[in-house]
């Protein structure tokens, strides 16, 4: 069987993903960016779940431990609140505090825009002065960045979105050439990697993306083809691993049967 680029990019993930860790996946919005904010995530951490992380525990949007044992097809902000879970608690301000009290060893990001050094842009593209277009605001994705152990950003490969410079920091990677995450109090964390629709990226030890792995058929070329910025290259530059056909007949079959998550 051969894998889908959203099936190699759920592999990559679900490979990540330890026993007894706790991730957070949000609700997203429609089409393309919920499958990459949502669906992608979801089904990975389901994947690990299955596979080798039994005790992994999700908090997805406002409920923790949702009943994954059957696919959701209906993805509706309401039919999400009401999906049946161990916990939902009615105060959303409970998720924020567990967020800032490092609560949460993996949350996934997606953004407008992202730059060399990890730095996520959702307010807007252009100038204070001047934007062109207004984006969704910060949510709580920069306590993401600042207090999870391993935020995992999930983009398309596009020049437009991997740029030098983000229009806006909303979000805090690894800086912006005047600040550090240590000069903001920051112990630890960041991105610690970037999942595309053509590669893998980690972060090398300076806070700049680097390229890990290329998936099946994509060259070196084609990476840097889609981004503004030249990344680093991983000495061990690999090929994304396929996942197995076990792992495949368990998204397409058990997670996933209906497509509702990895549609688009």
């Amino acid at each position: 069987m051969t894998a889908t680029r959203n099936e190699l990019m759920v592999s990559a993930i679900a490979s990540t993903l330890r026993d007894e860790e706790l991730v957070f996946v949000g609700v997203g919005t429609s089409g393309r960016a919920f499958t990459l904010a949502v669906g992608i995530p979801l089904v990975a951490a389901r994947l690990a779940q299955l596979a080798h992380a039994p005790a992994l525990d999700i908090y997805w949007g406002n409920l923790l431990s949702p009943d994954l044992s059957e696919s959701p097809t209906v993805l509706t902000q309401d039919a999400i609140t009401r999906w049946p879970g161990a916990y939902a608690p009615a105060d959303v301000g409970l998720k924020v505090d567990m967020l800032t009290r490092g609560e949460f060893d993996v949350s996934f990001e997606s953004a407008a825009q992202v730059d060399r050094h990890g730095n996520l842009n959702i307010t807007r593209i252009g100038t204070d002065a001047l934007p062109t277009v207004r984006l969704v605001g910060t949510l709580a994705q920069p306590e993401h960045l600042a207090f999870v152990k391993r935020p995992i950003i999930v983009c398309d490969l596009s020049s437009r979105v991997f740029v030098e410079s983000v229009d806006y920091i909303t979000s805090f990677g690894f800086g912006d050439g005047t600040r550090t995450r240590a000069s903001l109090g920051y112990d630890g964390g960041g991105p610690s990697l970037v999942i595309t629709d053509h590669a893998v990226f980690d972060f090398g030890p300076e806070g700049r993306m680097r390229l890990r792995t290329l998936h099946p058929g994509v060259t070196v070329d084609d990476v840097q083809a889609r981004m503004s910025f030249e990344p680093e290259i991983a000495e061990d530059l690999e090929q994304t691993p396929a996942p197995s056909a076990d792992a495949l007949r368990l998204i397409r079959e058990q997670i996933d049967p209906s497509g509702a998550l990895l549609r688009v």
